[in-house]
């Protein structure tokens, strides 16, 4: 028992009533009953992680912990409730200790969430992987779990008001079958791909209509978020423009540093 997790998903639970989501979940049958895995995930939406735990709970009431920014534990409000989940603090510029600790969950028999694409993707398309779900699940002999959920951009997303009241939004997850931890981390990163763009696509086909124009759209299926290669574009100049403003404020640091009576 685990009664701050519980307490967490009873509130999760109460809200999605509140907001009328309708979920459709299918896949849960290739969750693990018992024993590790890397479940990874897509990123569309600020939310995803919380829709991304449901198969995992209704596989024998199982728990996910997630991967999250470190500003996430800092945070005075949510970083105790991050620490009581067991969710695993990402210090962005170093990695290494966040992924020692996801290892040694998955060692310990957890499910461990991840997001391979890194950042949201404005396009909602899948951007190029990273290594690291592959690598940690070859170093712990751990499945990895692709989890593929579609319509939580249109809750909350990157650059557009969140939709918190009733809005009815049907909002589909999808879990391929597990991958085996077998071959390099190069191998399993592509077959992982592979998998969960299989399941991206089964997901909108299945989800009904896509409006033409609708920000939550891909462009791809007529609507107006940005092609793969467009959002790429924009997010390496939202990088350069954090690195500058970094080098801005570490500069007039070490200027104000300098500058004493």
């Amino acid at each position: 028992m685990e009664p701050v997790y519980d307490t967490v998903i009873s509130a999760a639970r109460l809200l999605w009533l509140a907001e009328g989501l309708k979920f459709k979940i299918s896949g849960v049958e290739n969750v693990p009953k018992t024993g590790p895995g890397v479940v990874a995930i897509n990123h569309t939406g600020y939310l995803d992680f919380t829709y991304a735990g449901i198969p995992a709970f209704l596989q024998q009431r199982r728990k996910v912990r997630f991967m999250a920014k470190k500003e996430v534990f800092d945070n005075k409000y949510s970083g105790p409730i991050m620490r009581a989940l067991k969710h695993i603090p990402v210090d962005r510029g170093n990695g290494a200790q966040s992924y020692l600790d996801a290892v040694d969950y998955l060692k310990r028999g957890e499910l461990v969430g991840v997001y391979p694409e890194a950042t949201i993707s404005r396009s909602y398309e899948l951007k190029e992987f990273k290594s690291g779900a592959a690598r940690m699940a070859l170093e712990a002999d751990a499945p990895i779990i692709p989890t593929v959920i579609w319509g939580a951009q249109r809750v909350w997303t990157k650059g557009f008001p969140k939709q918190l009241g009733r809005t009815g939004y049907k909002i589909m997850i999808g879990v391929a079958e597990p991958i085996a931890p077998i071959g390099d981390a190069e191998t399993l990163t592509a077959a992982l791909h592979k998998s969960m763009s299989e399941k991206l696509l089964e997901l909108q086909d299945a989800y009904g209509e896509h409006p033409k124009g609708e920000f939550w759209v891909p462009a791809r299926l007529g609507g107006s978020a940005p092609t793969l290669e467009e959002a790429n574009r924009m997010d390496a100049e939202e990088q350069a423009e954090k690195a500058a403003r970094r080098a801005q404020r570490d500069a007039g640091g070490q200027a104000g540093a300098g500058t004493g009576d």
